[in-house]
């Protein structure tokens, strides 16, 4: 069965308007800007279901599902590269972003790609302790493709989460005594406690 598509996304009216693109220099409507464009990738990704951003991706390929987020062509405007790392960095603050360790070198370290935390691993584990609780998998053995992919969990709202954000996750569980992980990376197995 074909999955449906995925509804347009809804705006808000700040994007229609031409100065919410450029940085302001009161501190004072700077600080609301970076709010607002905070809150507004963080419903973007939720929406299509986005958790890890590639910025040069969402500011040169028109093709990527996260493009219209910085470019509005309908008023001939695009976030700069550099403010968007300025948000990315004030949502980093406030814990709903992550630069993806590894994700490049020299300049482009703190650069090109980012996880966007419209849940926090903590929220996530939350919901995964919550499932185990509701569907007696307590001292069961999974492998985390099958929390995340597997149709035990199917209509579960962690399925088809990113597979390295359900590890992180599941290390917060592992912190709190609610799991254990056993076996590599390729099949990290999780068992519930």
């Amino acid at each position: 069965m074909p999955t449906p598509p995925t509804p347009p996304f809804p705006f808000p009216k700040e994007y229609s308007f031409p100065p919410f693109f450029t940085p302001q220099i009161n501190l004072a409507t700077r600080h609301a800007q970076l709010t607002k464009w905070s809150s507004l990738i963080l419903s973007y990704c939720r929406h299509h279901a986005i958790y890890r951003l590639s910025l040069s991706d969402t500011t040169t390929s028109p093709s990527s599902p996260a493009y219209p987020l910085f470019n509005n062509d309908s008023i001939n405007r695009r976030l700069s590269l550099s403010y968007i790392k300025e948000i990315i960095d004030f949502m980093r603050r406030d814990g709903r972003a992550e630069w993806v360790s590894g994700s490049g070198s020299g300049e482009q370290q703190q650069g090109d790609l980012v996880w966007v935390y419209w849940r926090t691993p903590e929220e996530w584990a939350g919901l995964v302790e919550k499932w185990v609780e509701e569907t007696g998998n307590k001292g069961q053995v999974m492998t985390v493709y099958e929390l995340v992919e597997g149709e035990g969990s199917r209509g579960s709202e962690f399925w088809g989460l990113d597979q390295e954000l359900m590890v992180k996750a599941v290390q917060v569980l592992v912190k709190k005594g609610k799991a254990q992980t056993m076996g590599g990376e390729e099949n990290l197995g999780v068992k519930f406690f």
